[in-house]
Protein backbone atom coordinates (compact mmCIF):
# COMPACT_ATOMS: atom_id res chain seq x y z
CA UNK A 1 0.00 0.00 0.00
CA UNK A 2 1.62 3.21 -1.18
CA UNK A 3 2.64 5.87 1.32
CA UNK A 4 2.75 9.61 0.76
CA UNK A 5 6.23 9.79 -0.69
CA UNK A 6 5.79 11.66 -4.00
CA UNK A 7 4.80 15.21 -2.97
CA UNK A 8 5.38 16.59 -6.46
CA UNK A 9 2.62 14.40 -7.81
CA UNK A 10 0.24 15.46 -5.02
CA UNK A 11 0.31 19.25 -5.58
CA UNK A 12 -2.81 19.52 -7.76
CA UNK A 13 -5.88 20.71 -5.89
CA UNK A 14 -9.09 21.02 -7.89
CA UNK A 15 -12.37 22.76 -6.98
CA UNK A 16 -14.73 20.73 -4.83
CA UNK A 17 -16.87 18.19 -6.62
CA UNK A 18 -20.62 18.90 -6.21
CA UNK A 19 -22.62 16.43 -4.12
CA UNK A 20 -24.62 15.23 -7.11
CA UNK A 21 -21.38 14.48 -8.96
CA UNK A 22 -20.03 12.54 -5.96
CA UNK A 23 -23.08 10.28 -6.09
CA UNK A 24 -22.54 9.66 -9.80
CA UNK A 25 -18.81 9.13 -9.28
CA UNK A 26 -19.27 6.29 -6.81
CA UNK A 27 -22.33 4.80 -8.50
CA UNK A 28 -20.22 4.44 -11.64
CA UNK A 29 -17.27 2.87 -9.81
CA UNK A 30 -19.66 0.52 -7.99
CA UNK A 31 -21.28 -0.58 -11.25
CA UNK A 32 -17.87 -1.54 -12.61
CA UNK A 33 -16.67 -3.30 -9.46
CA UNK A 34 -19.48 -4.02 -6.96
CA UNK A 35 -17.32 -5.80 -4.36
CA UNK A 36 -13.78 -4.34 -4.46
CA UNK A 37 -11.14 -6.16 -2.42
CA UNK A 38 -7.69 -5.44 -1.13
CA UNK A 39 -4.91 -6.82 -3.29
CA UNK A 40 -2.94 -7.88 -0.21
CA UNK A 41 -3.14 -11.61 0.47
CA UNK A 42 -4.28 -12.68 3.95
CA UNK A 43 -6.16 -15.46 5.73
CA UNK A 44 -6.93 -13.89 9.11
CA UNK A 45 -6.98 -10.60 10.99
CA UNK A 46 -3.41 -11.27 12.09
CA UNK A 47 -2.03 -11.97 8.63
CA UNK A 48 -3.89 -8.92 7.29
CA UNK A 49 -2.39 -6.74 10.01
CA UNK A 50 1.12 -8.00 9.29
CA UNK A 51 0.66 -7.58 5.52
CA UNK A 52 -0.51 -3.99 5.93
CA UNK A 53 2.40 -3.17 8.25
CA UNK A 54 4.77 -4.60 5.66
CA UNK A 55 3.13 -2.66 2.82
CA UNK A 56 4.44 0.74 3.96
CA UNK A 57 6.55 2.13 1.11
CA UNK A 58 6.17 -1.15 -0.78
CA UNK A 59 3.83 -2.45 -3.45
CA UNK A 60 1.16 -5.01 -2.70
CA UNK A 61 2.74 -7.31 -5.28
CA UNK A 62 6.11 -7.27 -3.50
CA UNK A 63 4.47 -7.77 -0.11
CA UNK A 64 2.46 -10.74 -1.35
CA UNK A 65 5.60 -12.41 -2.70
CA UNK A 66 7.27 -12.04 0.70
CA UNK A 67 4.31 -13.03 2.86
CA UNK A 68 3.52 -16.28 1.06
CA UNK A 69 6.58 -17.83 2.62
CA UNK A 70 6.29 -15.87 5.86
CA UNK A 71 2.69 -16.89 6.52
CA UNK A 72 3.39 -20.49 5.56
CA UNK A 73 5.95 -20.49 8.36
CA UNK A 74 4.09 -18.27 10.84
CA UNK A 75 0.38 -17.46 10.54
CA UNK A 76 -0.24 -16.74 14.25
CA UNK A 77 1.36 -14.40 16.78
CA UNK A 78 2.85 -17.39 18.62
CA UNK A 79 4.41 -18.81 15.48
CA UNK A 80 5.74 -15.39 14.51
CA UNK A 81 7.41 -14.99 17.91
CA UNK A 82 8.88 -18.48 17.58
CA UNK A 83 10.24 -17.55 14.15
CA UNK A 84 12.10 -14.64 15.70
CA UNK A 85 13.33 -11.37 14.27
CA UNK A 86 16.02 -12.99 12.12
CA UNK A 87 13.58 -15.51 10.70
CA UNK A 88 11.04 -12.80 9.90
CA UNK A 89 13.75 -10.70 8.30
CA UNK A 90 14.83 -13.55 6.06
CA UNK A 91 11.31 -13.82 4.65
CA UNK A 92 10.79 -10.09 4.05
CA UNK A 93 14.27 -8.92 3.01
CA UNK A 94 13.06 -8.27 -0.55
CA UNK A 95 10.84 -5.37 0.55
CA UNK A 96 11.79 -1.88 1.72
CA UNK A 97 12.64 -1.12 5.36
CA UNK A 98 12.73 -4.83 6.15
CA UNK A 99 14.92 -4.47 9.24
CA UNK A 100 12.53 -2.08 11.00
CA UNK A 101 9.52 -4.02 9.78
CA UNK A 102 10.87 -7.32 11.14
CA UNK A 103 11.30 -5.70 14.57
CA UNK A 104 7.77 -4.28 14.45
CA UNK A 105 6.16 -7.56 13.35
CA UNK A 106 7.89 -9.40 16.17
CA UNK A 107 7.00 -6.73 18.74
CA UNK A 108 3.35 -6.46 17.68
CA UNK A 109 3.05 -10.26 17.81
CA UNK A 110 4.41 -10.24 21.36
CA UNK A 111 1.97 -7.49 22.36
CA UNK A 112 -0.99 -9.29 20.82
CA UNK A 113 -0.14 -12.35 22.94
CA UNK A 114 0.48 -10.36 26.10
CA UNK A 115 -2.34 -7.81 25.89
CA UNK A 116 -5.04 -9.20 23.58
CA UNK A 117 -5.08 -12.99 24.04
CA UNK A 118 -3.43 -13.28 20.61
CA UNK A 119 -6.41 -11.63 18.87
CA UNK A 120 -6.22 -8.51 16.71
CA UNK A 121 -8.24 -5.77 18.44
CA UNK A 122 -11.10 -4.11 16.60
CA UNK A 123 -10.63 -0.54 17.83
CA UNK A 124 -8.47 2.21 16.42
CA UNK A 125 -6.96 3.07 19.82
CA UNK A 126 -5.83 -0.50 20.49
CA UNK A 127 -4.51 -1.00 16.96
CA UNK A 128 -2.52 2.24 16.96
CA UNK A 129 -0.90 1.21 20.25
CA UNK A 130 0.79 -1.70 18.46
CA UNK A 131 4.35 -1.28 17.10
CA UNK A 132 4.44 -0.20 13.47
CA UNK A 133 0.71 0.53 13.33
CA UNK A 134 -0.35 4.07 12.48
CA UNK A 135 -3.69 5.59 11.56
CA UNK A 136 -3.59 4.39 7.95
CA UNK A 137 -2.79 0.78 8.89
CA UNK A 138 -5.48 0.78 11.57
CA UNK A 139 -8.01 2.11 9.07
CA UNK A 140 -7.22 -0.67 6.60
CA UNK A 141 -7.65 -3.40 9.22
CA UNK A 142 -10.86 -1.85 10.56
CA UNK A 143 -12.28 -1.59 7.05
CA UNK A 144 -11.17 -4.85 5.47
CA UNK A 145 -11.52 -7.24 8.40
CA UNK A 146 -13.99 -5.58 10.75
CA UNK A 147 -16.21 -4.04 8.08
CA UNK A 148 -16.03 -0.47 9.37
CA UNK A 149 -16.46 2.44 6.90
CA UNK A 150 -13.00 3.91 7.44
CA UNK A 151 -10.81 5.73 4.93
CA UNK A 152 -7.11 4.82 4.82
CA UNK A 153 -5.46 7.70 2.99
CA UNK A 154 -2.41 6.52 1.09
CA UNK A 155 -0.71 8.31 -1.80
CA UNK A 156 -3.45 7.28 -4.24
CA UNK A 157 -6.38 8.46 -2.13
CA UNK A 158 -4.58 11.68 -1.18
CA UNK A 159 -4.00 12.38 -4.87
CA UNK A 160 -7.56 11.56 -5.89
CA UNK A 161 -9.10 13.56 -3.06
CA UNK A 162 -7.30 16.63 -4.38
CA UNK A 163 -7.18 16.02 -8.13
CA UNK A 164 -10.80 15.01 -8.61
CA UNK A 165 -12.17 17.55 -6.14
CA UNK A 166 -13.76 14.86 -3.98
CA UNK A 167 -12.14 16.24 -0.82
CA UNK A 168 -9.31 18.72 -1.38
CA UNK A 169 -6.97 18.95 1.59
CA UNK A 170 -3.37 19.78 2.47
CA UNK A 171 -2.82 16.76 4.72
CA UNK A 172 -3.84 13.09 4.70
CA UNK A 173 -6.04 13.68 7.76
CA UNK A 174 -7.80 16.61 6.08
CA UNK A 175 -8.50 14.49 3.01
CA UNK A 176 -9.67 11.58 5.19
CA UNK A 177 -12.08 13.77 7.15
CA UNK A 178 -13.32 15.41 3.96
CA UNK A 179 -14.01 12.09 2.27
CA UNK A 180 -15.82 10.68 5.29
CA UNK A 181 -17.99 13.80 5.39
CA UNK A 182 -18.72 14.12 1.68
CA UNK A 183 -19.13 10.53 0.46
CA UNK A 184 -22.74 9.27 0.80
CA UNK A 185 -23.05 6.65 3.54
CA UNK A 186 -24.15 3.90 1.17
CA UNK A 187 -20.80 4.07 -0.63
CA UNK A 188 -18.49 4.48 2.38
CA UNK A 189 -17.74 0.83 3.14
CA UNK A 190 -16.09 0.19 -0.24
CA UNK A 191 -15.02 3.75 -1.09
CA UNK A 192 -11.49 3.19 0.21
CA UNK A 193 -10.86 0.35 -2.25
CA UNK A 194 -12.59 1.97 -5.20
CA UNK A 195 -10.35 5.01 -4.82
CA UNK A 196 -7.13 3.03 -4.31
CA UNK A 197 -7.76 0.85 -7.35
CA UNK A 198 -8.76 3.84 -9.47
CA UNK A 199 -5.61 5.70 -8.45
CA UNK A 200 -3.41 2.66 -8.96
CA UNK A 201 -4.59 1.75 -12.45
CA UNK A 202 -6.22 4.82 -14.05
CA UNK A 203 -5.76 8.11 -12.18
CA UNK A 204 -2.00 7.61 -11.95
CA UNK A 205 0.36 10.09 -10.34
CA UNK A 206 2.40 11.22 -13.34
CA UNK A 207 0.06 10.50 -16.25
CA UNK A 208 -3.60 10.10 -15.36
CA UNK A 209 -5.32 8.09 -18.07
CA UNK A 210 -8.32 10.39 -18.44
CA UNK A 211 -9.00 9.02 -21.93
CA UNK A 212 -10.25 5.75 -20.40
CA UNK A 213 -11.54 7.01 -17.06
CA UNK A 214 -15.12 5.87 -16.37
CA UNK A 215 -15.76 8.80 -14.01
CA UNK A 216 -14.15 11.57 -16.08
CA UNK A 217 -17.48 13.43 -16.43
CA UNK A 218 -17.67 13.94 -12.66
CA UNK A 219 -14.03 14.89 -12.09
CA UNK A 220 -13.12 18.55 -11.42
CA UNK A 221 -9.52 18.19 -12.60
CA UNK A 222 -8.72 20.95 -15.05
CA UNK A 223 -5.79 19.26 -16.77
CA UNK A 224 -7.57 16.22 -18.19
CA UNK A 225 -5.21 14.54 -20.62
CA UNK A 226 -2.57 17.24 -20.14
CA UNK A 227 -0.12 15.22 -18.02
Amino acid sequence: MADLQHPASQKIQSPKMPKAAIEGFFATLAAGNPEPKTELEFTSAFTLLVAVVLSAQATDVSVNKATRGLFAAAATPEAMVALGEAGIRDHIKTIGLFNAKAKNVLALSQQLIANHASAVPGTREALEALPGVGRKTANVVLNVFFGQPTMAVDTHIFRLGNRTGLAPGATPLAVEEGLLKRIPKRWLLHAHHWLILHGRYICKARKPECFRCPVVEFCRYGGKGAE
